[in-house]
């Protein structure tokens, strides 16, 4: 099988292919063995389309959308023989360092993981391990946007100063922002400093309503 069947099989089923490697050691956890691990995720608001006509969107239990790529990327599993991996059940893997080895993301000034061209308006649901060694295109290896970026106007968006810049988040601050009724604008339409990033703004940008989802999601609700 090639890369490019996995791929396909991906997006058929409402996921954004978010690049691949080859791991090395210490990239696996114990008793799982791969030579070739594939990112899955979303990318602006094409694969949410898919998820909010999901069920798992519309049935009122607890976190919709884990529940959601669970049941997707663990038949994207089974049918292509490969073995399913979260950001959010133990045992809990470095998907953060595996992003970075599959794509061109690196952490920006809010601390988020910033791309060249989505910007901040993306997120990884999963991975599927391999036992095959996949050819992989090469790495993309652009520069963070951030370090060209002069004005740097996520940091002076937020309303509490909880993004201190060099990734440096005061979560607390944040959290208790959005409990207020001054939170109401981050609540309704996604934090003030990731909307001030001008990457990816114009195409990627999350609509109200998914960026109302993550923030509930975020908030506890």
């Amino acid at each position: 099988m090639r890369l490019s069947r996995a791929q396909t099989a991906a997006e058929k089923a409402g996921l954004a292919f978010r690049g691949a490697f080859h791991p090395g050691a210490g990239d696996l956890p114990p008793g799982v063995t791969a030579k070739t691990i594939m990112m899955l995720g979303f990318v602006g608001g094409e694969q949410w389309r898919v998820f909010a006509a999901s069920p798992e969107y519309r049935d009122g239990r607890a976190h919709p959308l884990d529940r959601w790529s669970h049941r997707v990327i663990s038949k994207l599993a089974m049918d292509l023989g490969a073995h399913a991996l979260f950001p959010f059940t133990a045992p809990f893997m470095p998907f953060v360092r595996w992003a970075q080895k599959a794509e061109p993301v690196a952490p920006s000034e809010t601390g988020m993981l910033i791309h060249p061209d989505f910007g901040l308006w993306h997120a990884w649901r999963g991975a599927l391990a391999f036992a095959e060694k996949f050819d992989i295109p090469p790495r993309d290896d652009r520069s963070r946007p951030c370090d060209t970026c002069t004005d740097k106007p996520c940091l002076s968006a937020c309303p509490v100063n909880a993004m201190k810049g060099g990734g440096v988040y005061e979560a607390p601050t944040c959290a208790a922002h959005l409990r207020s009724d001054d939170g109401a604008d981050c609540m309704s339409g996604g934090c003030l400093a990731r909307r001030a990033c001008p990457v990816g703004a114009g195409t990627r940008r999350y609509s109200p309503e998914q960026a109302a989802f993550h923030m509930k999601s975020f908030r506890g609700d």
